[in-house]
């Protein structure tokens, strides 16, 4: 019995119900099967919004901690609130963690996989049988297709190297799931070229279908999300003209928050500022919130990339003078433990086409997209100064240092320094075990949790952490 796969299975089906009285009054009664389940319109709606909330459950929790925690801007505080993610700061993580990040990251990004996968497969038919649907069917289809990338995308990122990690994107990357496995089927790894090929066409059928339809709900998922995950992909993939070619459908019709628009994007209900994509905590318990404001800071190594004391961005790093990451900090929602993650915002895609327009020896081009960033942060005058500091050749650091910056506790530090294969290297005073790792290394990567290994012949570990 492939049992995590099987787990996977049945609380697609359980999770997708059940996730109906979060958002809808569906009648489910007596619907025991998922075909039953996705028998008309109000099933595909409640399945929709199953899918949001899986993808909130693994976004908003261990894989939205992992990537800041398994970096070098964080200083972990050893607390029994902060002891989920102290395997991750340290490297110590254990296959049989099973529910710590190791288990959960894979289970839950799989069970949100698993939700999109069965509308994908549902929706033709419930689309044919229900012709003046045809819309709501086609809009949730994008959807489930840019989830599913997205989800596959996650979960290579950590589990597998990066995709730059060899020359033809050869190494192992994961299971590419396009249907949930049965009972009996023992799956594999994919090779991470594969697993980025299936991503890419999802989001060019994501594109194709999600082109039709007008949405400003930063709550949904639109075509602007669809450009900006695959402008993320893009620059994983070191595809820069692609990198370019979608972070420019966002800015050039997205500007850049500023002043109170900016903070108020983290800081207030119900602000949009710059925001692309963000996940609803309605009705969930805000687990980053929690963990900022009780397990982790930001570590010394962030807080000297700053030069300039009236950098708007530090107050969203010091609250009344003492060390505290803000960006989920938002107080006047009645929920009190909710947060609304940003998935996607604007100023990523500025960075992007920076990033994209050097690879590419665009260097005036790639200035002027990190120019906005460090007007936006002080003022005009401090960005001309900044980048009169850089000729084009050194250019780089200065777009990799307000990457970090600018992104920093928003899911990026650790795979930003692993794509662009930097060594690990903490503040001095670091309370963690592990104070420097050299790239390439195999613990950049999470081990295969042992009861997959346990339960599938085919599936195959990671050198040396899954011992």
């Amino acid at each position: 019995m492939k049992r995590i796969f099987y787990y996977i299975m049945m609380s697609a089906i359980a999770l997708t119900v059940v996730s109906c009285d979060n958002f809808l009054s569906v009648d489910v009664k007596g619907r025991t099967t998922v075909a039953n389940f996705f028998s008309d319109v109000n099933g595909l709606t409640a399945a929709r919004y199953g899918c949001y909330n899986k993808m909130y459950d693994y976004i908003d929790n261990e894989f939205g901690k992992y990537p800041d925690v398994a970096g070098n801007m964080v200083q972990m505080l050893y607390t029994s609130t902060g002891s989920d993610m102290l395997s991750q700061y340290n490297f110590t993580s254990d296959p049989t963690e099973e529910t710590g990040a190791v288990g959960y990251i894979w289970r839950k990004a799989f069970v949100a996989m698993a939700n999109a996968n069965n509308l994908i497969q549902y929706e033709p038919a419930i689309e044919k049988d229900y012709p003046a649907s045809a819309s709501v069917c086609q809009e949730a289809l994008g959807e489930a297709y840019t989830i599913r990338a997205m989800c596959h995308f996650d979960l290579c990122r950590t589990y597998a190297q990066p995709y730059n990690y060899t020359t033809d994107a050869s190494h192992l990357g994961i299971p590419v799931l396009l249907k949930t496995p049965g009972a009996d089927d023992n799956v594999s790894r994919s090779t991470v070229k594969k697993v980025y090929e299936q991503i890419l066409a999802d989001l060019d059928a994501a594109e194709r279908i999600l082109s039709k339809f007008t949405s400003d709900d930063i709550y949904t998922i639109n075509i602007n999300t669809v450009y900006a995950l695959r402008a993320r992909v893009s620059l994983y993939m070191e595809d820069w003209d692609n990198a370019l070619k979608y972070a420019k459908k966002i800015t050039d019709n997205m500007a850049l928050a500023k002043g109170n628009d900016y903070l108020n994007m983290y800081l207030v209900e119900g602000s949009v500022g710059e925001a692309i994509f963000r996940l609803s905590g309605a009705n969930q318990s805000g687990h980053l919130k929690t963990f900022y404001m009780t397990s982790a800071v930001p570590a010394d190594t962030l807080y000297t990339l700053f030069d300039n004391p009236n950098d708007i961005r530090l107050k969203l790093l010091y609250l009344n003078g003492t060390k505290m990451c803000r960006k989920y900090e938002t107080t006047t929602y009645s929920e009190v433990k909710r947060d609304d993650p940003i998935v996607f915002r604007a100023s990523e895609m500025y960075l992007i086409a920076a990033e994209a327009s050097w690879n590419k020896h665009l260097y005036t081009q790639a200035r002027d997209y990190i120019k906005p960033i460090l007007s936006r942060a002080v003022d005009e005058t401090y960005a001309s100064n900044e980048l009169a500091e850089y000729n084009d050749a050194d250019l780089m650091k200065l777009i990799e240092r307000e990457r970090v910056k600018e992104l920093c506790f928003e899911g990026h530090n650790f795979f930003d320094m692993t794509r662009w294969k930097h060594d690990l290297v903490r503040q001095q005073s670091t309370n963690s075990t592990m104070k420097r790792l050299n790239y390439p290394n195999d613990y950049f990567v999470l081990p295969i949790p042992q009861t997959e290994l346990n339960a599938n012949k085919n599936m195959q570990g990671n050198p040396t952490v899954n011992k």
